[in-house]
């Protein structure tokens, strides 16, 4: 009776293990996916293969999970398993043309793609979703290129054609318009989604993003909460809000720091609810650097680098967050780490931003300047930013020709204004010419750049423009007994305007000071006028006691005239 009595309660322990492992099903695998719960995804897809080894979709969707984790060589290994399981299997040539694609290998991934298609029955689906899904998870920094989108949306396109009732192509058809800004036919494809399954928490939060990028806050909320309604546990849908929060935050600094605050315990619920994985961690890690919680993000890059199996990502954000946590050594290690440890097509121009800045706060110049190129090739939207920071490493270096040409470079290069940039460009320019270097093209370079901020800033003049085309002009006109009065004209804009405004701050007295000692300096020799000359000397001397060419005046009233004192360079540039 013991005997039998133990038989059954092994028996009994066999049949309850049996119900929670085939209790968890493909069904349950693919939900905990689109919750993005990716590790309890992955260990209840193991079983499955595990139990059910001749069924390849359980490999395809374990590959899946690799994939969008980052780890492409076990998705292959578990994409090829699959294959091995059922040969005629597409939906594992899929994720070969996947994992091709990661890796940029556009034949490799057209090869299986191909090979996918040819296999796939005549009204499954699957096949071209996933194709699509490839396509738009090879985005870099949330950027999808034209090309890959379009052949996303050919292959979604195609797979429509195939099941009109397909709710999750029609999803993800919306997601790939949403990402080349088509908004029209993005709302078309999520409405449609919803039409065929209203209860789709997956749809609600890809409509409430769609809001979100069309800044209509209260309609993207609405959906997010929508999708909460159908499922409490639906994380995306708190990311999503915590992403949201975070917009409002930067687009409306009177409610940013609410909102930022939201935000963080929007993407807690959201680490919360998708077991705080590494993957889950690492997406708060980029949410982190977008809310500007350097503080919290070197704490959780920290406790992401203790664990057993480091990801290469890590050191990125160590690496960012050590600079803006001013620990430049320690930020110049990671980063670097970052750049020998990832995957070439995983390196975002950001990540040269922060490279430069941290060989900038490390000394090391000439490799900065280098990296700030390379971040203004990969980014041409950040072109100006990048070529600033170059001049100012050249200034402080006092290398004028070197700061002069950057600026010439940005201003060339972007079809805009950029009074501030041409004034630097005329400035440096002129500073570039010496007793060393008396290339008379520099002050043609620095005049040329000075006129252009005269001509567009004709309701709004910039005194220092008319300053240093007068002191241009001085250089070109500096012999005293032939004197033409080149910068008499410009010297006058500068008396005009700053007599016509406020009392001067301290530097624009010497400035002025030097417009009237130039004029005292042309009634002396150009009109052979004493009293003019006195008067404008005397203007200068009030207002820059130590001015040279005021105090040369008065010192020799007494004695004969040599050789009056020349303009002299100001040792600084700056601006009002």
């Amino acid at each position: 009776m013991k005997m039998i009595s133990k038989i059954a309660k092994v028996a009994i322990g066999l049949v309850f293990i049996g119900s929670a492992v085939f209790g968890q099903s493909l069904a349950d695998a693919k939900k905990a996916i689109d919750a993005e719960q990716y590790q309890k995804a992955k260990g209840m897809l193991k079983n499955l293969t595990v139990t059910q080894p001749t069924v390849d979709e359980n490999f395809f969707y374990l590959g899946w999970v690799y994939l969008i984790q980052d780890y492409a060589d076990s998705a292959k290994t578990s994409f090829t398993k699959g294959i091995a399981a059922d040969p005629k299997s597409a939906i594992n040539y899929v994720g070969l043309g996947a994992v091709a694609l990661s890796a940029n290998d556009e034949t490799g991934a057209t090869s299986n793609f191909n090979q996918a298609i040819t296999l796939t029955a005549k009204k499954d689906s699957r096949p071209y979703l996933y194709i699509g899904k490839a396509y738009l998870l090879d985005a870099k920094d949330g950027k999808f290129p034209p090309a890959k989108a379009n052949a996303a949306i050919d292959a979604l396109t195609k797979g429509k054609a195939v099941n009109p009732k397909d709710a999750e192509i029609m999803v993800t058809l919306g997601n790939a318009y949403r990402s080349q800004l088509k908004s029209n036919e993005a709302y078309d494809a999520y409405q449609a989604a919803l039409t065929l399954d209203p209860k789709s928490p997956v749809a609600n939060v890809a409509e409430g993003v769609l809001w979100k990028y069309a800044d209509n806050f209260e309609s993207s909320e609405k959906q997010f909460a929508a999708a909460i309604a159908i499922d409490p546990n639906f994380g995306p849908a708190y990311r999503e809000l915590a992403e949201t929060d975070l917009t409002q935050a930067q687009s409306n600094i009177k409610v940013a720091s609410v909102k930022v605050k939201e935000g963080v315990e929007n993407y807690k619920k959201y680490l919360s609810l998708t077991d705080e994985s590494t993957e889950s961690l690492l997406r708060y890690a980029d949410f982190l650097v977008n809310a500007g919680d350097y503080a919290t993000l070197q704490e959780v890059a920290t406790k992401l680098a203790k664990s057993a199996s480091v990801n290469p990502r890590i050191y990125r954000y160590l690496g960012y967050a050590a600079y803006e946590n001013k620990d430049y050594p320690a930020g110049l290690t990671a980063i670097n780490n970052w750049f020998s440890k990832a995957a070439p097509n995983r390196i975002l121009p950001r990540d040269y931003y922060y490279l430069a800045r941290l060989q900038m706060a490390n000394k090391d110049t000439v490799n900065a300047i280098a990296t700030y190129r390379k971040y203004a090739d990969l980014d041409t939207t950040k072109a100006q930013e990048a070529l600033n920071e170059i001049a100012l490493v050249y200034r402080a270096r006092k290398d004028y020709l070197g700061a002069a040409k950057t600026y010439d470079e940005l201003t060339t290069k972007l079809h805009k204004p950029l009074i501030t940039e041409h004034l630097y460009q005329g400035i440096y320019y002129y500073f570039s010419f010496s007793s060393k270097n008396p290339d008379s093209t520099l002050l043609a370079k620095a005049d040329t750049s000075l006129a252009f901020i005269q001509r567009v800033m004709v309701e709004k003049p910039v005194p220092l423009a008319f300053m240093y085309r007068a002191r241009i002009a001085s250089v070109r006109d500096a012999d005293l007994n032939n004197m033409k009065g080149l910068p008499k004209p410009y010297y006058d804009k500068v008396i005009a305007y700053y007599t016509a405004t406020p009392p001067p701050t301290d530097r624009e007295k010497k400035d002025l000071a030097e417009a009237y000692a130039y004029m005292g300096t042309y009634a002396q020799y150009h009109d052979k006028d004493d009293a003019k000359a006195m008067e404008s000397f005397t203007k200068a001397k009030e207002l820059d006691p130590v001015n040279k060419q005021a105090a040369y005046y008065f010192d020799s009233k007494n004695a004969p005239p040599t050789s009056p004192a020349t303009p002299a360079k100001p040792k600084k540039a700056g601006t009002k």
